[in-house]
């Protein structure tokens, strides 16, 4: 009985030394794995162009990138909690959001982009020419129907029903709220001090979607209903949208052409910057910046170094290999200053104190 009792928990032991090495096994496994995958979240304005940026980059690397198009202000929140590896956002963080995350985050441009006015009118009428003070006043609530006088002036000769104005906004923290508004405080002085610019504003008219696509649909399901995405989701859902008259008069027609021109600007050393009302004749009002959110120091959460890495190497992969497909997707790629920018920035994330790249 006694041999058998010994026997018996020699087995027990050699069980659990087996049992403790498929467990470690499995846990190396799961973490080789977790390794293979970045996480990031936010901006729905960049959604379409990482979507092919980051299946191109599976591809090359076998690196999957997991990429929840929720919002900036969904990013900005989940980066300071730190439940991913990178944000995305269309504005830079504000006072408030580098306060909460306490230590400094690297804004890293990826590309830039229009924010178009989107309509749904029955009739031949897309590309509508709306100016700075009309547009305010539609979004202020202040022009409620769409045969107003200010709009029928600037349009002669363009079918324009009279439909009610439906108002349609982000309902969640975002990016492309940050430049619409950004532009609206510039332009109009009712606006700035009604309302103001921020990720996330008291809107005071209309209904509220979530995320571009959320805008999107409001504004395809609602005849009469205007609002403002990123150019593709226009492109995307067959939607109409207008013209914009820029600071020097002139009605431009968002494109990657007048994109480039509004962006053609020194970028500061931070890269943190709107480029919206800008002073280029031929460039389109109402465009803005797109960037990845990281953490200067890569050592946080038990964060490896090799995961450090290879957030870095994808970081730097989207601002060179990554371009290629920013035009395809009507955003415009970083010019060759601001391509300089963002390598620096990059090149100064650390881990332990050390550069990565």
């Amino acid at each position: 009985m006694k041999k058998f009792l010994e026997i018996f928990k020699q087995s027990l032991t050699a069980f659990a030394l087996v049992m403790t090495a498929i467990t470690g096994i499995q846990t190396k496994v799961e973490a080789q794995a977790d390794d293979k995958t970045i996480l990031g979240a936010g901006s729905s304005f960049i959604n379409p162009l990482y979507s092919k940026i980051f299946a191109d980059y599976n591809q090359k690397t076998g690196i999957q990138v997991n990429y929840q198009s929720i919002g900036s202000g969904g990013g900005i929140l989940q980066l300071t909690n730190k439940t991913i590896d990178f944000g995305a956002s269309d504005g830079p963080l504000n006072d408030e959001q580098s306060t909460k995350i306490g230590v400094p985050v690297l804004h890293i441009p990826q590309a830039s982009g229009a924010v178009v006015i989107t309509y749904n009118l029955p009739g031949n009428n897309n590309l509508i020419s709306l100016t700075p003070d009309i547009i305010a006043d539609i979004f202020l609530g202040n022009i409620k129907i769409w045969n107003d006088p200010r709009i029928i002036a600037i349009n002669k000769g363009v079918d324009i029903p009279a439909f009610p104005i439906l108002v349609a906004h982000r309902s969640d923290g975002s990016g492309t709220t940050n430049i619409f508004t950004n532009y609206l405080s510039k332009v109009s002085s009712d606006w700035k001090t009604k309302v103001g610019s921020g990720g996330a504003v008291n809107w005071p008219a209309g209904l509220g979607g979530k995320g571009s696509e959320g805008v999107s649909g409001l504004v395809k399901q609602t005849p009469g209903a205007i609002g403002y995405v990123e150019l593709i989701y226009a492109l995307q859902n067959k939607l109409d949208y207008a013209k914009i008259k820029n600071k020097k008069g002139n009605f431009i027609i968002p494109s990657i052409a007048s994109v480039t021109a509004a962006g053609n600007v020194k970028l500061p050393d931070d890269s943190k910057i709107f480029i919206t009302d800008t002073d280029a004749p031929d460039g389109y009002p109402i465009s803005g910046f797109t960037w990845a959110l990281i953490y200067k120091e890569q050592n946080y959460n038990g964060r490896s170094q090799d995961r450090a890495t290879k957030l870095m190497k994808l970081m730097w992969w989207n601002i060179h290999e990554g371009q290629q497909f920013a035009e395809p997707l009507n955003y415009s790629p970083l010019s060759k200053e601001a391509l300089k920018v963002a390598e620096k920035i990059l090149k100064s994330a650390t881990y332990n104190g050390k550069p990565i790249l």
